[in-house]
C-alpha cells in the first residue's frame, strides 16, 4: 500500500499542487503559536512540554485516525486516508516553482529578477549577490527543500507504516521541522518571542528526528551519481557545515554532480518570515567552499536529474519491498 499512496499523492501534487498557505500549514502555525503562548513558560521541562504538544498531538491525531478508518472501512480508507496526508506532506510543487523561477531568469540574463526572487523565498538579503553565488544558493536550498519536502518525508512514512501508525510518520517529520523553523523565527521576534529553551529543545529534536533521513537522502544521491566522489565529500567534508544533518546532504550533492557547494551564508530580511529552509544551513563564514566546479546554470539541470532518479530508486525499492511481501 505505501507504494500506491507516494505515487498517488505525488501524482496529485503534480496535477493540482498545494497554495503556500493551505488550510493545514496555516493550522498548523496557529497551533504552534498558541502552544508556544500558553506552555513556553521558559524553562527547559516547558519546552519539551510544549515540542510535545505541538508535534505529537497532531500525530497522534493522524494515527488514530488511521486506525479507526481501517476498523471501519479496511485498506480503502485507509489508502485514500494515506494518500490524502501524503498530500499535505510530500512533494516537490511547494517549493519547485522558486526554483523554476530563478533558473529561468538566469538563463534570460535577468540577474536582478534572479536576485529578487532569491530573495522573496528565502527572506533573504541578496542585493549584492554574484550570480555564481546566486546559481550556488539556489542549488542548496533546492537539494533542502527536496531532502524536507521528499526523502525525509518518505524515510518517516516508512517507519510509520512499519510500526503501523499509517502516515503519523510523515505528518511527525514535517511538524518537527516546521516547529523548529517557526520558534526559531519567533524567538527574534518582539511579539511574543520564543524562550531560548523552546528554541534549544525543538532544534535538539529536529536535529535527532532528521539524523536518519538525512543519511538516507545522501545516500540516495551518491547511488545515483557520482558514487565514489559523493562519499568522500560526504566523509570529508560534511563536517563543515554550521548543521551536521544538512552538511550530509549537500556534501553528498556536492559529490554527485561535481559542483562547489558551501560558502558565506545570506543575511535575514526579517525574523517574522517562515519560509523554506533558511540560509543557517551554509557552511561557516568565510569557508572556500567544498571541492567541485563553481556553480554554473548548467548544474541545475544536474540537480533536478539528481533528485527525480533518487525519487525513481525509492519507488524501485518499495515496489521491490511490496513484492517481496506478496511473494513471501
Amino acid at each position: 500500500m505505501a507504494f500506491f499512496a507516494i505515487a498517488l499523492a505525488l501524482l496529485l501534487e503534480q496535477v493540482r499542487p498545494l497554495a503556500a498557505n493551505h488550510v493545514a500549514a496555516v493550522g498548523l502555525r496557529r497551533w504552534l503559536s498558541v502552544v508556544g503562548r500558553n506552555v513556553d513558560a521558559g524553562a527547559t521541562q516547558h519546552g519539551w512540554l510544549a515540542w510535545v504538544l505541538a508535534v505529537g498531538v497532531p500525530t497522534a491525531a493522524v494515527a488514530a485516525v488511521n486506525a479507526l478508518l481501517g476498523w471501519l472501512g479496511g485498506w480503502p480508507l485507509v489508502l485514500v486516508w494515506n494518500v490524502a496526508m501524503l498530500y499535505l506532506t510530500l512533494g516537490f510543487r511547494q517549493f519547485s516553482h522558486h526554483f523554476t523561477g530563478i533558473r529561468e531568469a538566469l538563463e534570460a540574463g535577468d540577474e536582478d529578477r534572479a536576485r529578487t526572487l532569491l530573495a522573496h523565498w528565502q527572506q533573504v538579503d541578496a542585493s549584492a549577490v554574484p550570480r555564481s553565488e546566486i546559481v550556488r544558493h539556489v542549488i542548496e536550498y533546492s537539494v533542502l527543500a527536496a531532502h524536507r519536502h521528499v526523502f525525509g518525508v518518505l524515510v518517516w512514512f516508512c517507519i510509520g507504516a512499519v510500526l503501523g501508525l499509517g502516515p503519523a510518520g510523515a505528518v511527525f517529520y514535517r511538524n518537527a521541522e516546521y516547529g523548529a523553523r517557526y520558534w526559531r523565527r519567533r524567538s527574534e521576534s518582539a511579539d511574543h518571542p520564543t524562550s531560548p529553551a523552546l528554541r534549544s529543545v525543538a532544534d535538539a529534536a529536529w536535529h535527532a528526528i532528521d539524523w536518519l533521513p538525512s543519511r538516507a537522502t545522501a545516500l540516495g544521491f551518491a547511488i545515483v551519481g557520482s558514487f565514489e566522489d559523493a562519499i568522500d565529500v560526504w566523509r570529508n567534508h560534511a563536517a563543515r557545515f554550521a548543521d551536521g544533518n544538512d552538511g550530509v546532504v549537500l556534501a553528498a550533492t556536492a559529490g554527485a554532480i561535481g559542483v562547489r557547494l558551501g560558502g558565506q551564508s545570506l543575511r535575514p530580511l526579517s525574523v517574522d518570515a517562515v519560509g523554506p529552509p533558511s540560509a543557517a544551513a551554509g557552511a561557516p563564514p568565510g569557508s572556500e567552499g567544498l571541492p567541485g566546479e563553481p556553480a554554473r546554470t548548467s548544474h541545475f539541470t544536474q540537480v533536478v536529474g539528481l533528485v527525480w532518479r533518487t525519487v525513481a530508486l525509492w519507488l524501485l525499492l518499495l515496489v521491490l519491498l511490496t513484492l517481496a511481501h506478496v511473494l513471501g
